[in-house]
Formats: C-alpha cells, sequence, structure tokens
C-alpha cells in the first residue's frame, strides 16, 4: 500500500510540474505583454484551494490531468471576463502576432523545462561514454576482412579525430557504405587501413525494412564518467532535447502514415506506470523521464488541431496572411472535430493501457 501510494505521488508531481510549466509559459508571457489574465487554474473541475492577487484568480482544481489560462476576452469580447479590464488588456484586441506568441509559450516552456532537467542531470553526474576500441569483431564481417582485431582503438575516421564508440558509430552511419579510413592503435603502434563497411538490412525503431553501413564490431564493456562544467552540460542538455524532440516528431508523423500502430499509443496509465518504476530506481531516472515526458507533451500541443495551442497557432497564422481572422463559424466547427478526435485518441490510448495489463503484451 504504501509503495502504491509513493508511486501515485511521484506520477501526481510530476504531471503536475508539467502542466504547471506549460500553463507558466501562457501566463508569463500574456503578462508580459500586457493582457490580462483572469484566472490560473492547476487542474480542471471544481477548486479545491483558491487565492487572489492583484486581478488574478491562482487555482487548484480537483482534476490533476490539466490545467488552463484564462486571459481576459480569449474568445471574444462580449465574454464576461472582460468585467473590470480595460480593453487594451483585451487577448482578442491584439496583433495575432502577439497572440501566436501567448499559445507557443506553452510547449516552448515545456522544452524549456526538458532542456534544463537534461542539463542538471548532466551537470550533477557528467556524462558516460564507451571509448572507441573494438571489443568483439564478427565473423565474416567488414571489420574482418578488413583486418581489424580485438582490442583496436580508433583514433581517427577520414582524418577526423575520435575518441568514443558513439563517434564512430556515427562515422560509419554517415559513410552510406562508401569506404572509409581508419587510424588504429594496436599493441602501441599506430595502423592505417581502409575499410567498406557492409550495407546491411534490419529493421529501425519505428519496425520500417532499411539498409545500414555495418562494421560488424562490438565495444568493450569499459565506460568512463567525463564530469562537465556548468556551460557543457547546458549544451551537452540542449543536444539532447534536441534529439528527443526530433524523435518525438518522427514518432508523430509514423503514428499519422500509419508506419508506426495506433496499438502503441499509452494513456495516463502508462504514463503513471512509467513515473512509478522510474521513481523507484531514482531521482535521475525520474528526471529524464520527467525530460521526456515534457518534450511530448510540447509536440503534442504543437500538432495543428483545434483546441490544441497548435490549432490556434495555425489560426492565428492564417489570421496574420490574409489579414482577417478566421470566420467564428469555421473555428467552431473544427474545434468540435478537434476535440472529438483527441477524445477519441485519448479514449484509444487508455483502452491499450488496459489491454496491456490484462493481456501483459509488450509496452
Amino acid at each position: 500500500m504504501i509503495d502504491f501510494l509513493g508511486k501515485a505521488l511521484s506520477f501526481v508531481v510530476v504531471i503536475g510540474v508539467l502542466i504547471f510549466i506549460h500553463e507558466l509559459g501562457h501566463f508569463l508571457l500574456a503578462r508580459l505583454l500586457g493582457m490580462g489574465v483572469r484566472t490560473f487554474s492547476l487542474g480542471f473541475g471544481p477548486k479545491l484551494l483558491s487565492f487572489t492577487s492583484g486581478d488574478t484568480e491562482y487555482r487548484v482544481s480537483a482534476v490533476p490531468l490539466g490545467g488552463y489560462v484564462q486571459l481576459v476576452a480569449q474568445d471574444s469580447e462580449d465574454d464576461e471576463t472582460t468585467v473590470g479590464f480595460p480593453p487594451h488588456t483585451w487577448f482578442v484586441r491584439r496583433p495575432a502576432w502577439q497572440r501566436m506568441l501567448v499559445v507557443a509559450a506553452g510547449p516552448i516552456f515545456n522544452l524549456v523545462l526538458a532542456w534544463a532537467l537534461y542539463a542538471s542531470m548532466y551537470y550533477a553526474y557528467g556524462r558516460f561514454e564507451t571509448p572507441a576500441a573494438v571489443g568483439q569483431v564478427t565473423e565474416n564481417s567488414a571489420a574482418e576482412r578488413a583486418g581489424l582485431h580485438s582490442g583496436d582503438r580508433v583514433l581517427s575516421v577520414d582524418g577526423q579525430a575520435i575518441s568514443y564508440f558513439r563517434e564512430l558509430q556515427s562515422r560509419v552511419e554517415a559513410s552510406q557504405g562508401k569506404p572509409l579510413a581508419l587510424t588504429l592503435r594496436r599493441d602501441g603502434e599506430t595502423i592505417d587501413l581502409s575499410i567498406t563497411p557492409d550495407m546491411v538490412g534490419q529493421k529501425n525503431i519505428f519496425g520500417e525494412d532499411i539498409k545500414k553501413p555495418i562494421l560488424g564490431i562490438r565495444s568493450t564493456q569499459e565506460s568512463v564518467n567525463i564530469p562537465l562544467g556548468p556551460l557543457a552540460a547546458l549544451d551537452e542538455g540542449l543536444r539532447q532535447t534536441w534529439e528527443v524532440t526530433t524523435l518525438t516528431w518522427q514518432v508523430f508523423y509514423k503514428l499519422v502514415m500509419g508506419v508506426v500502430p495506433m496499438s502503441s499509443l499509452g494513456g495516463p496509465i502508462m504514463i503513471a506506470e512509467l513515473v512509478g518504476k522510474q521513481s523507484e530506481q531514482g531521482i535521475s531516472h525520474l528526471a529524464t523521464l520527467t525530460a521526456m515526458i515534457s518534450v511530448n507533451l510540447a509536440i503534442l500541443n504543437l500538432l495543428p488541431i483545434p483546441v490544441l495551442d497548435g490549432g490556434h497557432i495555425l489560426f492565428f497564422a492564417i489570421e496574420t496572411v490574409f489579414r482577417r481572422p478566421v470566420p467564428e463559424r469555421i473555428r467552431g466547427v473544427t474545434t468540435k472535430i478537434g476535440f472529438a478526435l483527441l477524445m477519441a485518441l485519448m479514449v484509444m490510448a487508455t483502452a491499450n493501457d488496459i489491454l496491456r495489463i490484462i493481456t501483459g503484451g509488450p509496452k
């Protein structure tokens, strides 16, 4: 029971932080631009706690799976939220580019949170790397034919110095099967040799059949820790955030194209399970998972679906181009369609979670 409560608390804290940061982005940029904010709510539904500071009511509401910032005249000048606020603070009266920035600030803050979490982990724990040394050579591989031996240390590829195995992998993948000039250190001697990677058919992480250049070697089990200063940690955190963001975009695209099956979608139950497991592993594992979820939340909200931030950004972009807002009737219809689509995806994801629990299937 205590274990369950601990996992549940971890889930609520992680989701709460992600939602708070997202809504904080909307709130801060709206205030920076002088827009009125009627309500800042962490959660949906009946309010549990609230207080008012200035003209804004701050709430904690009963349903912790979301939140909102209620801007003054967010949808219409006839909105009752305009009471007590001068017209120059009304959202609908601001230029489209300002409204677009306020809406985009939520997802951007989620990406910044991911960056901060990754950078913090790199600063606290450093970066772990595997040296560019050959641990094992596969029989009948390109590496064996070229004369690589177990214990060889790769110093450079095509004249570019490398230190770590991931750098070697990157150079090989970029070669597209073309010959590579390697400089090795073997038994204290420097050796130059040419190697042409084999183009091997395999499946990528999306299950697609691809051809990939392979040398046919494995790394050693050796791992070294590289301490990072603040600037280096920020740089590594930014690189990691970019890689996760790019991969997440690809996943969403592959889902739309039907490459990744809808059965792989996960919902709140899966997230709660993952958060619970990572919380048992320690703060670094939980922080890394939180960063990944934050990126997913940012990308999801940027999808051009009405009712999501990306849908609003699309409407404001159209308004900027055509110098007039999208007709209210079109916005109303597309928003209802977008809401229905989002609800369908949530139901499907939750059903997938339940089915995985019942069948014990893959996660």
